[in-house]
């Protein structure tokens, strides 16, 4: 039985995440609808790609038949994409998981721990699967590096290194403080998830964050050091100001690993200067966004999460999110940048 997607916004990142869709067999996926807060931008996106209905709202999304809400034995294969800007994942989120409707949701999964928390108790209560779409941990070469670390290569991992960054100030949702923006929501999350991902989700001893907001109140750049157990460390560094390396290297007791570029969504790794290549399907339209085809192993993840009756995923689980975002909420308090969500209870 085919995984089907509901497709919530009409964005970008959307239209990237249905290419991707589509390097997969259409017998093991199908998207059935997509929902914009505009009809005609929905049905411009549904005729792109082929899509059967279109919605110019969320709520009608949810009501959708086809795109869970039915039998218990039926609803286990389908599944919404909520692709919004990060301020609204939270109410997006807990109006289809109301509808018994499983989600996979954009990252950051929302815009502070309280808010994750509250996504992951509403997953629980309405018993459907969460997953918030941290692409980069189901790329082959992401696999590839937990096979390894768990295998010994480097030995005993003692330091973690993780940059992401590029001047991304002249777009609105990066920079803007209504919509979410700052360097440790959106890139930042990168630089963390890889960290939790060699240390196994282990809790840092001691958070220390400095850097720089911009004009608007948002983080332009910043710096993080966590302290780990045994004086093993982690430095993360992103920014929306300047253009960085991109990389991220494990440097362990026999040796290392390095993520030469694109680390947030990885082709190749120097494995002790031995380099590894990981290549990705062609995409059938233009692409908005680096590597956007690997989209295709979270979208895979998911149909084999479904099809387990799992309702979380073990390569991005719940506590790695909850970890993350209260992470990034104290490297945040230390940096001096909040948001209208942390005042709400």
């Amino acid at each position: 039985m085919a995984t089907r997607w509901g497709i919530c916004s009409a964005g970008k990142i959307s239209h990237d995440f249905s290419v991707a869709l589509r390097t997969l067999a259409s017998e093991d996926h199908q998207i059935v609808a997509v929902a914009a807060r505009d009809l005609q931008h929905a049905e411009e996106f549904a005729r792109k790609h082929s899509i059967p209905r279109a919605y110019g709202s969320y709520d009608e999304l949810a009501k959708d038949p086809d795109v869970g809400g039915l039998s218990r034995q039926h609803m286990a294969q389908y599944v919404v994409y909520v692709g919004t800007i990060h301020p609204h994942h939270l109410s997006a989120g807990k109006l289809f998981m109301k509808s018994r409707k499983n989600v996979l949701i954009e990252k950051p999964l929302a815009m502070n721990s309280r808010e994750v928390q509250e996504l992951i108790t509403a997953a629980q209560k309405d018993n459907v699967f969460l997953m918030e779409a941290i692409w980069t941990r189901f790329f082959p070469a992401s696999l590839e590096v937990r096979r390894l670390l768990s295998g010994g290569e480097v030995g005993d991992v003692r330091l973690v290194r993780a940059d992401l960054g590029a001047p991304l100030t002249h777009i609105a949702r990066l920079a803007e403080r209504k919509m979410g923006g700052g360097a440790l929501l959106d890139l930042g999350i990168y630089c963390l998830q890889f960290v939790f991902m060699v240390f196994n989700g282990e809790r840092p001893e001691s958070i220390q964050a400095t850097g720089h907001c911009i004009d608007t109140g948002v983080d332009g750049t910043a710096v993080l050091v966590l302290k780990f157990s045994g004086n093993r460390l982690a430095i993360c560094t992103c920014s929306i100001t300047v253009m960085l390396t991109n990389d991220a290297v494990i440097t362990g007791t026999k040796g290392n690993i390095k993520v030469p570029n694109h680390m947030w969504c990885p082709t190749v790794l120097e494995v002790n200067g031995k380099e590894m290549q990981f290549p990705l399907p062609e995409a059938d339209m233009t692409l908005n966004f680096t590597n956007s085809t690997g989209l295709r192993y979270e979208a895979e993840e998911v149909r084999r999460c479904l099809q387990k009756g799992l309702k979380e995923s073990p390569g991005m689980p719940w506590a790695h999110s909850s970890l993350i975002a209260e992470v990034i909420d104290e490297a945040r308090r230390q940096l001096g940048v909040t948001y209208d969500q942390d005042s709400i209870q």
